[in-house]
């Protein structure tokens, strides 16, 4: 089991460039990739989003940074002839006031668009190839932290499901004494009535219809198989988020029939812990992948 929640990085280098690809990745009904490019780079884009397609689900932030290393090559560019207009608007100056003129060379430099600093063209060609690898190192690192966390979450998940089985298993011991105490109620309450002595085959009849009605077996029995795929689903590997989150629909549906059928208190209270539990495993199973 993977949890939807994970952090990964990797950086490459090679020649004079260096790609940096960073993943953060949260729970989301679907693959979710948002990624903001600098528009030199957009030529990455398209291949990002195709390696990204194995993660899928989740809500994935992508950071791509595409640098030149300390050995590229760059060249400092002077405007000699801006220099030279430079220097005739300080003689200029230095005539009109008589200040003394002290415009050095490192000075002239700092002007305004006396120099400028090129960087030879990217080499889209080096840098896609360069981002495939710190993409897929990225996602090796993301997809080891979302194994831990599926690790811990699958703990979690187990320990719920196991309180809802416990659960169950009280529900079906209280369900035989339903019939029972309905009868001792009704037999109770008969006889306290100023009327005739009832007939038993009548008495009969009516816990009868009352028992068709509270009857939750067919309920229990889906509950177990329900509670048995999900433990399954927990061992295996690959997407089953979604199934196990169709199998919790399942369950809250048979239990919430379990509590509108028996009105008797135990059987009640059980079902609100049921439910309490199932909440949790649903909230869970919501950051699975």
């Amino acid at each position: 089991m993977r949890s939807m929640t994970g952090y990964g990085k990797c950086q490459m280098q090679r020649s004079e460039w260096e790609v940096t690809v960073e993943l953060r990745a949260v729970n989301h009904r679907y693959l979710d990739i948002a990624m903001r490019l600098p528009r030199n780079l957009l030529f990455l884009e398209d291949g990002v989003r195709k390696g990204l397609q194995k993660l899928v689900r989740g809500h994935v932030d992508v950071y791509l940074t595409v640098r030149q290393t300390e050995g590229a090559s760059r060249v400092v560019e002077a405007d000699t002839a801006l220099a030279a207009s430079y220097m005739e608007a300080a003689r200029m100056l230095r005539n009109a006031t008589g200040a003394a003129d002290d415009l050095t060379v490192s000075q002239l430099m700092k002007l305004e668009g006396v120099t400028n600093l090129t960087e030879s063209a990217m080499d889209e060609e080096a840098v896609s190839v360069l981002c495939d690898e710190a993409l897929d190192g990225a996602i090796a690192h993301l997809d080891d932290m979302r194994l831990r966390e599926g690790e811990n979450l699958r703990a979690d998940l187990a320990e719920h499901l196991n309180n809802v089985e416990a659960l169950r298993e009280q529900v079906v011991a209280y369900a035989p004494k339903v019939v029972e105490e309905y009868r001792a109620r009704l037999t109770e309450r008969l006889a306290k009535l100023p009327i005739e002595p009832v007939d038993p085959a009548r008495l009969a009849q009516e816990v009868a219809i009352m028992t068709d009605k509270c009857a939750i077996d067919e309920e229990l029995s889906r509950l177990m198989s329900h509670i048995t795929q999900l433990r399954r689903y927990l061992d295996m590997q690959g997407e089953t988020g979604k199934k196990m989150d169709f199998l919790i629909q399942e369950m809250n549906r048979e239990t919430n029939t379990i509590g509108s059928k028996c009105s008797d208190a135990s059987i009640a209270q059980c079902v609100v812990d049921m439910k309490s539990e199932i909440e949790k495993l649903r909230e869970q199973i919501q950051n699975a992948v």
